[in-house]
């Protein structure tokens, strides 16, 4: 970042304006902070102080000659106050893409007596609800706001809209709940349940199953999934469980009966044999 010296302000580049203004060019030097504009003696109508990096409107002299004022491209999030003691005569003011959210950031600018033509493109604000008609509302002088000319329509609009202080008041409360992307949205902290899910223990048959589909895995992304499931106690959403009989003796059971089909399809098979043994012709005698 850079410093707005007295230096830099004397080495800057100043010329007449294609309308024959003296103007201060002071663009695009990473300036973070509005210091030190009193080197310029007040001998300027324009200065442009955009694609900097500046915060904060404020820590201006009284420039009583300034008429016009280029701060685009910054990150102004604060305007001071009490801005129009300082700078009586300005009329125009550009502050296209920064950081100005709220409607209430926008009522310092009502101290300006002479304002006239306001951007505001490109900040939040300019999303929130009735937000065109709220600034023709406070700045009673403007005549364009963001490059359109305000009408007489909108003028009669607005003092209809915000006709008394309780209303004004109300929008500014609505325009800090509402939210817009590219704002910091506040989040509430997790309760207590949601840090921290209840696990249930896989049964039996479920530590089977998984160890089972981990011999059967084909790939060690698959067995490493598996193997995490195994150790923290929870059972992966996709994993089938097959049918399987509980209770003591269970196991054995299914043992006993998996031996008695075998034996069963055992001896069919030996009678069968025995059978066509029998049914085969015996040898003739030779004589």
């Amino acid at each position: 970042m850079v410093r707005l010296s007295a230096d830099l302000i004397w080495k800057s580049p100043h010329f007449f304006n294609a309308i024959k203004e003296r103007e201060l060019d002071l663009r695009g030097n990473k300036i973070a902070v509005i210091e030190n504009l009193g080197a310029t003696e007040d001998q300027f109508d324009t200065i442009d102080l955009s694609d900097n990096e500046i915060v904060k409107l404020e820590n201006f002299p009284y420039l009583n000659r300034l008429g016009t004022l280029l701060i685009n491209n910054n990150r102004i999030t604060r305007i001071n106050p009490n801005i129009g003691e300082f700078l009586p005569k300005l009329h125009t003011l550009i502050l296209t893409n920064n950081r100005l959210v709220n409607l209430a950031e926008i009522d310092p600018l009502a101290s300006l007596p002479r304002l006239q033509y306001l951007g505001l493109l490109d900040n939040n604000v300019t999303k929130k609800p009735n937000y065109r008609l709220y600034v023709i509302h406070k700045l009673k002088s403007l005549r364009v706001l963001d490059f359109r000319k305000v009408k007489s329509k909108e003028r009669l609009e607005a003092e209809q809209l915000f006709s008394s202080k309780e209303v004004e008041e109300e929008a500014k409360k609505e325009s800090t709940k509402t939210f817009m992307p590219g704002e910091v949205q506040k989040v509430s902290e997790p309760t207590e349940e949601q840090q921290a899910p209840k696990v249930v223990a896989p049964t039996p048959e479920q530590i089977i199953a998984i160890k089972a589909a981990i011999v059967n895995s084909q790939t060690l992304e698959e067995v490493a999934r598996l193997e995490k499931a195994l150790k923290s106690g929870q059972l992966p959403a996709d994993l089938k469980i097959p049918e399987v009989v509980t209770g003591a003796g269970s196991v054995e059971e299914r043992d006993e009966e998996m031996t008695s089909t075998n034996q069963d399809e055992a001896d069919v098979e030996q009678k069968n044999v025995e059978e066509q043994t029998d049914n085969e012709p015996a040898p003739m005698d030779q004589e």
